[in-house]
């Protein structure tokens, strides 16, 4: 199983039910989404990202003469992505850490209730009506009650 607290960047190999690889473990590059890491994997000249709990446990050291030997086949491409990835995570940050150019949200005036109807008119209040002579009547038949 793979420790980088003992190295930066460390080489090991990456074995699934699809076969081995190569792969490459760098701390400096920046941190993955919580619970995930990058990986550089050699058979697909790629620096991604990878479920953190699901390939802990498939990743092993490799002996000094693997080591030797992974290092003088991946290292020129495993360092090629490494800036790729580097320089397009850099354009990532710089962008994410430029202030909002938006215009500024104005709050909107706080709506005052209506007075209720009670408040506005008292009971004692005089009001005149005039009177047309129409009488409105609600009757269960619908006929006319006059």
């Amino acid at each position: 199983m793979y420790n980088t607290a003992k190295k930066q960047v460390w080489f090991g190999e990456l074995r699934t039910a699809r076969g081995t690889s190569i792969v490459v473990h760098d701390n400096r590059l920046p941190d993955a989404s919580p619970g995930r890491i990058y990986l550089f994997n050699a058979s697909r000249n790629t620096i991604g990202e990878y479920v953190e709990d699901i390939v802990k446990v498939n990743l092993h050291e490799l002996d000094d003469a693997q080591l030797a030997a992974a290092k003088a086949e991946h290292d020129a491409a495993w360092q090629a992505a490494r800036a790729e990835f580097m320089a397009k995570h850099e354009a990532h940050i710089e962008l994410s850490s430029v202030p909002d150019s938006a215009p500024e949200v104005k709050s909107k005036a706080p709506v005052v209730p209506d007075e209720p109807m009670d408040d506005v008119m008292d009971a004692d209040d005089d009001m005149e009506f005039e009177d047309t002579g129409f009488e409105a009547s609600m009757s269960d038949d619908g006929g006319d009650d006059r």
